[in-house]
């Protein structure tokens, strides 16, 4: 019998639309993100960060102290976001369910909401 990894996922609701987001560990860098793609967490690819049980990557233990980041990426941009990071041969595996549940990911992409974006009126001081 073949087992899928639990995706940790999260539903997000703007207006009439609603969009299903699901959490993901990649050591890519930020500029190969779909447009819809949100970071949540910068850390390393250990503790917080290691790739669920179910995953098909292994943690390498030789990566560990690698730079990564757990990001929300869009259901709809989901293969093409794969896609991207896999051929740039980083590290895109779906994040512990265990360590990264709904509530975690409320509490960040709540906090991820709430800073400033560059540009953004409220982050300039007149």
């Amino acid at each position: 019998m073949h087992t899928r990894a639990i995706t940790p996922s999260i539903g997000v609701t703007i207006g009439q639309q609603m969009r299903l987001f699901h959490a993901f560990v990649t050591t890519a860098p930020a500029v190969l993100d779909a447009p819809s793609t949100v970071t949540l967490y910068l850390a390393t690819l250990s503790g917080r960060f290691r790739p669920g049980s179910g995953s098909e990557v292994p943690l390498d233990t030789n990566r560990t102290s690698t730079p990564a980041r757990l990001v929300l990426v869009d259901s709809t941009e989901l293969d093409w976001q794969r896609a991207r990071y896999r051929e740039g041969h980083y590290v895109f595996a779906t994040a512990d369910p265990v360590l990264v549940g709904l509530n975690s990911l409320q509490h960040w992409l709540w906090q991820r909401l709430r800073t400033p974006s560059i540009g953004d009126d409220r982050s300039e001081s007149n």
